[in-house]
């Protein structure tokens, strides 16, 4: 009866349906096998017949002597008999000690095991399991490999066979590497090789990964095997969402990765609603830092018309046109975007008027630059406690990152996240450990640590980016794009036109008119620069009273653009800061306050819509927000 799955030429691995009762171990052998065993042993008997019946009398005769003198053969095979059982007790002992810890792999893991896999593997109960659980007595070490044969009909649920090898095994951190193709489907098992637990810039070794890293391709961590984890924002994604709970290394990620950047030259924005996020980078070359919500709403709006700008210029430019003429890298800190989105939304609907539409436009400006590519080289990187559809903007908008990084997250974060990786590896409390998703898998990754101190030393000792022209800061030297037209057919309210000019290399016969002032806010805020102070008209007597003293009697209109010595902003348009000797200070002391835009006699003049975004965003004691909370 045959009882197993075994062929003449190949052996069995499981019991036939069926079958009952215990299946011994020849039935798993090939038919070829146990054909050889039976023929020798056939052979064997009937050649020790033919022996002993060729000569029955000589047979007969020596049948009759050792009965005869059975007490001398009894004595001579005496000595042998004692070797020979005391060489049978010895290796029976040998055996059994040799064979001590594999019996207790089988008693106390494989045959636990089989019973919980037989069922869900669809395999008989009688199955032997040495015959496809090949698990060996080390398997839990880090470089262990488990071996499980399956079924060849597949008929089973990955997830179940997948649970239940952890938990019989008692695993933790190991992947499933299934192989179902072919007569011969397995599922290998391994164990993760984990990230070292540290991840320090001060370490030697990685300061100098760091500094030999591109600058398209910022560090996040170290992997298994000391490998390097990182993202080519220019090949791989334009984009970086950072998801993780409270306390789980948000800032400290943005903070490696941004001052990775500005160590290269980039443009770094950060809108941080918490206002203390990121302490480091007040005050460093490169970085605006916006604080209250009403600068962020425009800082995104001058963001999303940069973005349109770099689109004009690089379809000027032309297909052969090196990527970094376009300008430097810019990159968008967007802190705690469940918050900041929310705030947007409200504080766009404080603010808005008749016949404005009803979505902010800083939030269209955000989604513009995450659908405009990698080629305008704007990048945002993206925090959030829970990045859903609804909180960004849409399950489109979360489809533009193509690198996300979790840490502490929920399973459900991580369906929400990457869906595409199955099955979802557990959480860790380890500080600084995520896992970062890049095309389909992820990598555990121990997170690059930099303290404030390092953070601001490296953004600061790097590489600035490159000056260009007031107007236009966009690349190190200019490129014209069209000829520049004559004064007369120059529009005094055509910015677009005027940001032309700004690129041509050919001097203009006449001044053209100056732009509005947002443009030109837009484009001194978008690159960290001064907007220059419009030139007065000597023949202008409106002029001439805006440069001499302003009478109390006639006091100037609350305007943003207007210029103001410190005294005048601090009686009247800067009334939460504390005393005129703060401002004074604070001009002396502070990097982030606004540089003066004119000169009355010895005393310098500032804009006080830079002075109010100055007070707004100061770290501390800030004054004048609009902050809804």
């Amino acid at each position: 009866m045959k009882r197993t799955d075994a062929t003449f030429w190949r052996s069995g691995t499981r019991v036939l349906p069926k079958v009952e009762g215990r299946v011994r171990g020849r039935s798993y052998k090939p038919g070829w096998r146990r054909l050889s065993f039976r023929v020798a042993l056939g052979a064997g008997v009937w050649e020790t017949g033919y022996l002993a019946t060729q000569d029955l009398d000589a047979t007969v005769q020596t049948v009759q002597e050792l009965w005869d003198n059975r007490a001398a053969a009894v004595a001579a095979l005496e000595p042998g008999g004692i070797g020979a059982a005391s060489v049978l007790t010895v290796g029976s002992a040998a055996y059994m000690v040799l064979t001590r810890e594999r019996r207790e792999l089988m008693r106390e893991w494989v045959a636990p095991l089989h019973d919980a896999l037989h069922r869900p593997l669809g395999l008989a109960e009688q199955t032997d399991p040495r015959r496809y659980l090949h698990i060996p007595r080390n398997f839990s070490d880090d470089d262990a490999e488990i071996r499980i044969d399956l079924p060849r009909s597949l008929g089973f649920s990955r997830d179940v066979v997948a649970d239940l090898i952890t938990q019989k095994l008692a695993l933790e951190g190991v992947t499933f590497d299934w192989h179902p193709e072919g007569r011969k489907p397995y599922v290998r098992v391994k164990k993760t090789r984990k990230p070292p637990a540290k991840a320090l810039f001060k370490d030697p070794k990685i300061r100098e990964l760091v500094a030999k890293a591109p600058e398209s391709a910022p560090i996040i961590g170290i992997g298994a095997g000391g490998r390097i984890v990182s993202v080519d924002l220019d090949a791989e994604s334009p984009h970086i969402l950072v998801n993780a709970s409270t306390g789980g290394g948000k800032s400290a990620t943005l903070r490696g990765i941004a001052c990775q950047m500005l160590h290269h030259g980039s443009l770094v924005f950060v809108l941080d609603t918490k206002r203390i996020s990121h302490p480091w980078a007040h005050g460093v070359d490169g970085v605006t830092y916006c604080r209250d919500i009403a600068d962020i709403h425009d800082q995104l709006i001058e963001l999303g018309q940069l973005g349109r700008l770099r689109t004009r210029i690089a379809d000027e430019l032309g297909i052969d046109a090196d990527p970094k003429a376009i300008g430097p890298r810019v990159l968008i800190l967007l802190e705690e975007i469940n918050a900041t989105m929310r705030q947007l939304a409200r504080y766009w609907d404080k603010v808005r008027e008749s016949g404005d539409p009803k979505t902010s436009p800083a939030v269209d400006a955000l989604m513009e630059i995450l659908f405009m590519g990698r080629q305008l080289r704007m990048h945002v990187l993206l925090v959030a406690q829970s990045a859903t559809a609804r909180a960004l903007g849409g399950p489109e908008v979360r489809e533009q990152f193509a690198t996300r990084i979790l840490a502490r997250y929920s399973m459900n974060a991580w369906r929400m996240l990457a869906p595409e990786v199955h099955p979802a590896p557990k959480s860790t409390k380890h500080q600084g450990r995520a896992q970062v998703v890049i095309g389909g898998s992820a990598r555990e990754t121990q997170v690059l640590f930099f303290t404030e101190t390092e953070a601001r030393e490296w953004a600061t000792t790097g590489k600035t980016a490159d000056p260009g022209p007031a107007a236009l800061p966009t690349q190190s030297g200019p490129v014209q794009l069209q000829k520049p037209p004559a004064p007369d057919a120059q529009p005094a309210a055509a910015p677009a036109d005027f940001l032309t000019d700004a690129w041509s290399t050919t001097a203009a016969t006449a001044v053209p008119e100056p732009a509005p002032a947002t443009d030109r806010d837009f484009l001194a805020d978008a690159w960290s620069l001064k907007p220059p102070a419009p030139a007065a008209d000597p023949g202008d007597s409106a002029a001439d009273a805006t440069t001499a003293a302003t009478s109390p009697a006639n006091p100037a209109p609350v305007d943003d653009d207007q210029a103001v010595g410190l005294r005048e902003a601090f009686e009247n348009h800067l009334p939460g800061v504390a005393s005129l000797y703060a401002l004074r200070t604070a001009r002396a002391t502070d990097p982030t306050f606004p540089g003066h835009v004119a000169k009355r006699g010895s005393e310098f003049l500032y804009s006080v819509g830079d002075l109010k975004r100055w007070a707004r965003n100061r770290p501390r004691a800030a004054t004048g927000t609009t902050d809804l909370d």
